[in-house]
């Protein structure tokens, strides 16, 4: 079943494509922890637009600052710089805060409840009428795969289960704009499919998605632009297929080869990397653009290519790269802001969430 057919969830004014769904300006957030109430800093300037239709990743390491920023954006704790707007309105304006679904990381409800009550007391609060949410709720317990479980207590699910009734919580009121907030948590294999499969069908349905997930194999697939924290400042934002350099476009070939005559050939050629030779074979690393040059060399020598699997930069590598400042020489590139130097106080770890 459709998830979009209740007409009373469905937003007066629908965000045209390319209009900015969420704009945040210059977000800072300070807290004050300890005894002596020293400031740490949990966000340092971050500036992103997100727009409609669009799927945008919010990445970083635990104690980066992701979902401190998420609650800024929500409206949940007052920035302490910056400005955030949904939806052209600023974020503290109900109608516009309205329009969007939210999925915190540890979604929390009531243990003596059911899944149907939950979600008819969130349906009430989002204003749908009776009908409505007779025809809604069964649906959206269908599509997250708890049917079958309307009528038991909480007390008694997984942490999946729970997290599966945070998504259809989400989704009650029909919103434009999804801020989910690690919705793999707690998953098995099968239940991250199935939350994959759905994200893919709420952004084909043209909802704007904002998701922050360490399943980074799923975002590369799932995402038009991320943005990647570092102790709280952006280290890398942008669309991802300008983010991924192209120039790490490489091959694993593994060759076939009569003896080291070959291999001390095959080597020669440019960017050629020797790995593992043995049982009358050789595993070479080399420019995708060199293949061609590898397999004439290789025929000259009397070699064969066996495999040839070619590798390229991938979101995980990116994130290795920035989130963990690694392999990337410390600068930042184009697009990327410089890192935050300002060490995470000791004991400080969850307000940088």
């Amino acid at each position: 079943m459709d998830i979009t057919a209740v007409s009373d969830a469905t937003p007066a004014v629908v965000a045209d494509a390319g209009d900015a769904v969420l704009h945040v300006e210059h977000l800072s957030k300070v807290f004050r922890s300890g005894l002596r109430g020293k400031a740490v800093q949990a966000i340092r300037d971050v500036s992103f637009t997100l727009e409609a239709g669009k799927t945008l990743g919010y990445l970083g390491p635990n104690g980066s600052g992701k979902t401190t920023s998420i609650k800024c954006i929500l409206g949940l704790i007052a920035p302490t710089g910056g400005q955030v707007t949904l939806f052209g309105r600023s974020q503290r304006d109900a109608s516009a805060r309205a329009r969007v679904g939210y999925l915190p990381e540890h979604p929390y409800f009531y243990d003596y409840l059911k899944p149907g009550e939950v979600l008819d007391y969130a349906a009430r609060l989002c204003g749908l009428g009776r009908a409505a949410r007779r025809e809604r709720i069964p649906a959206l317990l269908e599509k997250v795969g708890l049917a079958d479980a309307i009528d038991r207590p909480l007390r008694g699910f997984s942490k999946g289960m729970l997290q599966r009734v945070g998504i259809a919580q989400s989704l009650v009121n029909d919103p434009e704009l999804l801020v989910w907030d690690e919705p793999m948590s707690g998953l098995d294999p099968i239940g991250r499919k199935e939350v994959r499969d759905l994200l893919f069908e709420l952004r084909r349905q043209g909802r704007t998605i904002f998701v922050s997930s360490h399943i980074l194999s799923d975002l590369e697939q799932l995402c038009d632009s991320v943005v990647i924290l570092r102790r709280g400042a952006a280290v890398a934002q942008g669309a991802l297929r300008d983010l991924l350099r192209r120039d790490l476009l490489e091959s694993e070939v593994l060759v076939g080869v009569p003896g080291d005559a070959a291999i001390e050939a095959l080597a020669a050629v440019e960017s050629v990397v020797v790995g593992e030779a043995r049982d009358g074979t050789v595993r070479l690393v080399l420019a995708s653009g060199q293949v061609g040059a590898l397999t004439l060399r290789a025929a000259e020598m009397g070699a064969h290519l066996i495999e040839l699997h070619p590798r390229r930069d991938s979101l995980e590598q990116l994130f290795m790269r920035k989130a963990l400042h690694l392999g990337d020489g410390g600068g930042a590139g184009p697009g990327e802001a410089a890192p935050a130097t300002a060490a995470v106080e000791p004991g400080t770890e969850e307000v940088h969430r």
